[in-house]
């Protein structure tokens, strides 16, 4: 068995074929040239590189490909023949797949040639709002253009890649008010500074239980979870979800060692809902658009901000004032309302730490810097 690579090339008229051999060039070129000195003067080649490369490709495949009779033209042997007929035949077959991947490849391109675009890299927290506005943003019509590379990650990971310099917005989540010493604050306050950060406004939505159809448990809060008849799935350390669970755990008094599959977790939203929906689990938190996506039922429990932020410095970088102009839009604003669960909270708005979250208003004085990650400014 033989592996096959495949590479392209850019260039300006795009009129070289996408899959290429040079195996497949060589013979080619002996083929219609019927000698050595005539394939390397059509490929632009020297004669000795054509000879040792056709000679390589004979031990590497264990097969002779020319036949050198003296007085007689070049000729490709049998089993060169054969491999001719065999590309031919996978590129006539795979043409419209080949064609499709050639113009994917051509759009995808083409927004790095393209002034007018911008790409804006994203590390956040899972959230059906964020999917639906990259969706957005690269179906609108005009300029300027926006594409949104999100990769999702816990809460405290993506503003972690914020502050290491591996993205230029960061996206996490938190109760519009919580309690002084919470969780939260002490997962997020060591690495958020006022003056360093800015808050751009986003969304507000709904996180809640997600429970089998018709809730035949009869789930409405915390408490049932410890519960022996009740199982729950939970969301990995590092994210905001799991930071809120134990929140509210916590002031329910519950330790995490009643719930029954504290431990068993899932990376996302729609994968806590889609192991509800399958019967491995009968309760796990998130927001309500998971659930309903899923036919599950949903026990809301309270309202929470989706914050942005990124480095001050970066505000005026065209990504992130195209990002803030997108969200400011009205169009974008009823695209989210539709969501479930969802509403615009401040959209598009700069917003500062102290003015959003409470952390650094609880004192009066003013306290010691905490220490926090290392903050790099994100690559240009």
């Amino acid at each position: 068995m033989h592996h096959i690579g495949l590479s392209y090339s850019l260039n300006a008229d795009g009129a070289e074929p996408l899959i290429r051999n040079p195996l497949i060039d060589l013979l080619q070129a002996v083929r219609a040239s019927g000698s050595i000195s005539g394939a390397a003067k059509s490929l632009d080649l020297s004669y000795r590189h054509v000879w040792g490369e056709l000679k390589r490709w004979e031990q590497t495949l264990n097969h002779p490909l020319v036949l050198w009779e003296k007085g007689r033209p070049a000729r490709l042997t049998a089993f060169a023949d054969k491999l001719l007929w065999s590309e031919r035949q996978a590129q006539a077959r795979l043409a419209p797949q080949i064609d499709a991947l050639r113009a994917e490849l051509q759009r995808a391109f083409a927004v790095a040639f393209d002034d007018q675009s911008h790409v804006l890299t994203f590390y956040a927290s899972h959230d059906d709002a964020l999917t639906a506005l990259r969706n957005h943003t690269t179906s609108q019509p005009g300029s300027p253009r926006l594409h949104l590379d999100i990769r999702f990650a816990g809460s405290v990971d993506a503003i972690q890649a914020l502050n290491e310099g591996r993205c230029i917005m960061a996206g996490f989540h938190t109760r519009p008010t919580p309690p002084p010493g919470s969780l939260a604050e002490r997962a997020y306050k060591p690495l958020l500074q006022p003056g360093l950060h800015k808050i751009i406004g986003f969304a507000t939505r709904a996180q809640g239980l997600m429970v089998r159809p018709g809730n035949p448990l009869n789930i409405a809060g915390p408490r049932d979870l410890t519960r022996p008849d009740v199982r729950y799935v939970n969301r990995a350390l590092g994210t905001g979800t799991r930071v809120l669970l134990d929140e509210l755990l916590a002031e329910a008094g519950i330790a995490p060692a009643r719930v029954r599959g504290y431990q068993q977790t899932e990376p996302s939203h729609a994968a806590v809902a889609q192991a509800i929906a399958a019967g491995q689990a009968d309760v796990g938190l998130g927001i309500e658009a998971a659930a309903r996506a899923r036919g599950l039922d949903f026990v809301p429990l309270l309202q929470e901000d989706y914050h942005l932020v990124c480095l001050k410095s970066a505000l005026d970088e065209p990504p992130v004032a195209a990002l803030r102009t997108m969200l400011a839009s009205d169009e974008w604003q009823r695209r989210l309302r539709a969501l479930p669960g969802y509403r615009p909270s401040h959209s598009g708005q700069v917003r500062s730490l102290t003015a959003v979250l409470p952390w650094w208003r609880y004192t009066r004085a003013k306290s010691a810097p905490s220490r926090s990650a290392r903050i790099t400014p994100p690559a240009r």
